[in-house]
């Protein structure tokens, strides 16, 4: 039988993971400065960084074409969530909590997180391919050729797109499962619309309207980021895009969720309820 790896070689190995994800995070984010400090220098000279027409593009992409996605999930999801805890409520006599707890549910996480996952793996992977093609096919070098920077090009419409459009679609999300839930709490809990929607504005507040606000933004700006930089660091040609591809969408949903968790709990140490 074989010996086990000794205990330097395995704390030699998690050292060497623990570098890989800082250097990986450190990265992007100056992936995310070099973005924004190119987009910036291009304003300050008066001068348009990207074409209105390739943002709105983006925009029609990462957006308008992701309404019926997220909100047919949502739809789905609320609907599991008003009956599971619906149920189990009713056996107390509380089930006229239900509409809040889907409201402050989806406002707060659920909206803004589903989001994200679906906008990383349905966006973020063409974002990804896209970039990574270029930068196969040596077309990102012509465009530094021509004295254009790819940054402020290719990368900042894309970036933007997410960044505007996270909120918007969040919103979907949220009324999309709100809708539902009360589709429920009208056929199985007798609780009629309109005293539907007067629970829901009893429970919700303008801190956790904020909160989702803030976290579809963050999450936006993560999405986007990943996405561009697997896309500009793609090596070894066409199978190489698709493996950066992979870890693009991967990474993503991985941030989102992580970074979600952490706002999280910076949000309950510091704002407490």
């Amino acid at each position: 039988m074989a010996n086990a790896n000794p205990p330097v070689v395995v704390a030699q190995e998690i050292g060497q993971v623990g570098r890989n994800f800082l250097r990986e995070v450190g990265s992007v984010f100056w992936f995310i400065a070099h973005t924004f400090e190119e987009t910036l220098e291009r304003i300050q000279h008066g001068r348009v960084p990207f074409r209105a027409a390739s943002f709105f593009r983006h925009t029609e992409r990462a957006g308008v074409d992701s309404v019926p996605l997220v909100g047919l999930v949502s739809f789905f999801l609320g609907l599991t969530m008003a009956l599971l805890t619906g149920y189990q409520l009713q056996r107390f006599g509380t089930e006229r909590l239900i509409p809040g707890l889907v409201a402050i549910g989806f406002t707060r996480e659920l909206g803004p997180l589903i989001t994200g996952i679906m906008l990383a793996a349905r966006i973020g992977a063409a974002f990804t391919a896209e970039l990574g093609t270029m930068q196969v096919s040596e077309e990102v070098e012509a465009i530094e050729a021509m004295g254009i920077g790819p940054l402020r090009f290719l990368v900042a419409p894309r970036i933007l797109a997410l960044f505007l459009l996270m909120p918007c679609l969040s919103t979907v999300s949220n009324m999309a499962a709100i809708f539902a839930s009360s589709l429920v709490c009208k056929a199985y809990f007798s609780i009629a619309f309109v005293y539907f929607l007067d629970l829901v504005k009893d429970a919700l507040l303008i801190r956790d309207i904020v909160t989702g606000v803030l976290k579809s933004l963050l999450f936006g700006l993560l999405i986007g980021a990943i996405a561009c930089y697997r896309g500009l660091t793609v090596k070894g040609g066409a199978a190489g895009v698709g493996t950066s591809t992979t870890s693009s969408v991967v990474t993503a949903i991985t941030a989102v969720i992580g970074f979600d968790t952490l706002y999280n709990i910076v949000y309950t140490v510091f704002f407490p309820a």
